[in-house]
């Protein structure tokens, strides 16, 4: 495995078009009309990726698509899969790959994450983050929190979405009677609420690195 480089490279670079940075993954979807036409890709990507590539890439087969998800930011590797999409006939759409995690504020989080962990049987990364090792749940991270805050929700969503989706996706949620908490953070991040306040972030890649 190569040394990861940023997302700002990983999109700087040619013919990566068909995909999207997500936090620490990058992702791209294919539209399929059919179970065969996914199996035929996966089939290929199976052929064209070797044995270290396979261990950080995941296929997610459905009628509609297939979703390809790198955990290393590898150019040579997505240009193969694309490549291998073309020759199928198979299109790409950027805009439908995202990443949902679970957040929850926390004061001590070395105090609940052992619950969580145990809780949700996933493996933990670091001090704050838990995954899914069969890689099928959303995410769950904490975010610390200096005081705590009764009044409000301690745990929120965060969707991480591609950084060229994120207006339509806020503009969405506000047309769906959603407003906007903050946008300090933008375009890393904004806080958005529902009609009760119930909070829940848009992410980008942008002003991670």
């Amino acid at each position: 495995m190569t040394e990861q480089i940023t997302a700002g490279q990983f999109h700087a670079a040619d013919d990566v078009e068909d995909w999207r940075c997500l936090y620490h993954l990058v992702s791209a979807h294919f539209r399929t009309g059919s179970l065969a036409e996914g199996i035929a890709l996966v089939d290929e990507i199976g052929r064209l990726a070797d044995g270290a590539e396979q261990q950080y890439l995941n296929v997610d087969l459905r009628h509609a698509g297939v979703t390809v998800t790198l955990k290393l930011r590898d150019i040579a590797l997505a240009r193969r899969i694309s490549a291998a999409a073309r020759e199928l006939g198979i299109p790409a759409d950027p805009s439908a790959v995202q990443l949902v995690n679970v957040t929850l504020d926390a004061l001590v989080g070395a105090d609940v994450l052992p619950f969580w962990r145990a809780l949700l049987g996933y493996r933990q990364i670091g001090d704050d983050y838990l995954s899914d090792p069969s890689n099928r749940g959303p995410g769950f991270g904490l975010q610390q929190m200096k005081a705590a805050r009764p009044q409000r929700n301690r745990m929120h969503l965060d969707v991480a979405v591609p950084h060229d989706q994120a207006a339509a996706r806020i503009a969405a949620a506000l047309a769906a009677g959603g407003h906007l908490v903050s946008d300090a953070h933008a375009p890393k991040w904004w806080v958005l609420a529902d009609a009760e306040g119930n909070e829940a972030c848009v992410a980008t890649w942008v002003g991670r690195e």
